[in-house]
This record gives structure tokens, C-alpha cells and sequence, in this order.
């Protein structure tokens, strides 16, 4: 019983075979599937995959990477899918400092981190945070949103324990995907030994992030059993016990059970 809270089945990676592998998800064991967005394109890509499965959802909104293309259009954009009954949070959004090292271009990306929070403090929905390289201004943001009673998930978490011991502290989760099973993944490691499970989500990311040993080809939710098994032997539980639990996290703040 799998939740994948992030997969990206709109990619052009699945074109030859998107249908017939989303339609053996069930049999596998994977019950629910969240698709974000990150731009109009895959947002609207998302939706129309949540319209045809019943146990896909989707997400909407922009990615940092994209802000080039958020126009005065978006926003308006995202609040109409946003109240698609089968859209279950805005994200992916955040901020990605990797490629974008000039402060013009980080500042533009904080301004529109800024008012998709907004927006989905307007939808009452939680969010999908994606942040690469922007560790402290993330966290700064985040604060904020924390004090709009904002919820959400730090996606395919990257930063230190004891920030992810802050996100926790504020009711964040924790998003844990293939990345877990790598060989030089100390830190993620540190931060699922450390912080609580009732706080942990399974992710894939796939297309990307695919766990050993299939790291380097494309993912899929069918290989989230690695990353649950690596879960386990680092909380010292079973393989079930991180099924059900990240299971019944990501209902309590996708689907509000």
C-alpha cells in the first residue's frame, strides 16, 4: 500500500508508455499518486491525468525554474485549476538557486514563491516545496507561511537534520524519495534517523531520482519498496509499519483524513 506524493507522469519520458503503466499501479500496491505541476503546460497535463485515473491527483503551479514564463495570466491560471476537485495542493513551487545565481533573477523567483503561497492560502490547500541551493531564504519563507497556517511537504529534501528538525517543528513534512538508497546520501540518512515518521512522505520524483539499484534509469512508483526498505532499516521498524505510515500522512494532508 503506496502513496507516491511526487511523480511527474506527464513527463515526456512516459509518452510510450504512460497508460499502460499507470494502469498497472493498483495491482502493485500503489494506491494513490500525486502529479504537481510546474508549469501551465504540465499543470493542466496533471489535471487531465487525475481526470482519468481515480487514485491520480494533481497539483498546480509554477516552478522556480519557470518563472520566466509566469505572466499576468498564471495567477489567474492556477486559482481556476486550483479548484479542480481532484487538485490536492499548488506546487511544485519554491526556489532554485542552482542555475540562477544573479540576485535579480532570485528575488523574482522569492516574489512568486511569495504569492503562490498566497494562492494557496486563498484555495486552502497545502503545498509542494521544491528548494535547491536557497536553503536559508526557503526557510525564511516558509516562517511565513507557518504563521498563515500554511501546510505542506519540504520535496526531495536536501538540507541539513537540523533544519529538517525546524520544518517538523512547524508542521512540515518531509518528502523521502530514491536519493534515501545512495551510497553518499549521509546527510538525508541523518535526517530520516532523526526526525519522526508520522512527519515522512514517500515520494518518487520519477521520472528522476531512481532508487538502487535502478539509479540512473528512468523511475516509476513501482520502485517505491527500495526506498521503503531503506526507511525501515534506518528507523529500525518494518517495511509495513513506513507503508502505513507514510500511507495515512499523506491522506491527512492531501486528502484531509
Amino acid at each position: 500500500m503506496y502513496f507516491d506524493t511526487h511523480a511527474h507522469y506527464d513527463s515526456s519520458h512516459f509518452d510510450a508508455d504512460r497508460h499502460e503503466l499507470l494502469a498497472s499501479m493498483p495491482d502493485a500496491g500503489v494506491d494513490c499518486i500525486i502529479d504537481p505541476g510546474c508549469d501551465e503546460a504540465s499543470s493542466r497535463a496533471a489535471i487531465a491525468l487525475a481526470e482519468r485515473y481515480p487514485f491520480v491527483y494533481a497539483a498546480v503551479g509554477w516552478q522556480p525554474e519557470e518563472w520566466e514564463s509566469w505572466d499576468c495570466g498564471s495567477e489567474a491560471l492556477v486559482r481556476e485549476l486550483a479548484r479542480h476537485p481532484k487538485c490536492v495542493a499548488i506546487g511544485e513551487i519554491g526556489l532554485d538557486y542552482y542555475w540562477d545565481k544573479e540576485e535579480e533573477v532570485q528575488k523574482n523567483q522569492r516574489i512568486w514563491f511569495r504569492r503562490q503561497l498566497e494562492l494557496a492560502k486563498e484555495s486552502n490547500l497545502p503545498v509542494i516545496i521544491h528548494s535547491r541551493d536557497a536553503a536559508a531564504d526557503t526557510m525564511e519563507i516558509m516562517k511565513e507561511a507557518y504563521v498563515q497556517g500554511i501546510k505542506g511537504v519540504i520535496h526531495c529534501f536536501s538540507y541539513s537534520k537540523e533544519q529538517a528538525q525546524e520544518y517538523v517543528k512547524m508542521g512540515y513534512y518531509i518528502g523521502v524519495g530514491g536519493v534515501a538508497t545512495f551510497k553518499n546520501a549521509k546527510k538525508l540518512k541523518e535526517v530520516i534517523e532523526t526526525i519522526p515518521l508520522e512527519k515522512i512522505l514517500l515520494e518518487t520524483d520519477c521520472p528522476y531520482m531512481a532508487p538502487e539499484p535502478y539509479r540512473g534509469k528512468r523511475n516509476s512508483s513501482l520502485y517505491l519498496p527500495y526506498v521503503v526498505e531503506k526507511i525501515a532499516g534506518l528507523k529500525g521498524v518494518t517495511a509495513k509499519e513506513v507503508e502505513e505510515v507514510t500511507y495515512r500522512n499523506a491522506e491527512q494532508l492531501f486528502l484531509g483524513k
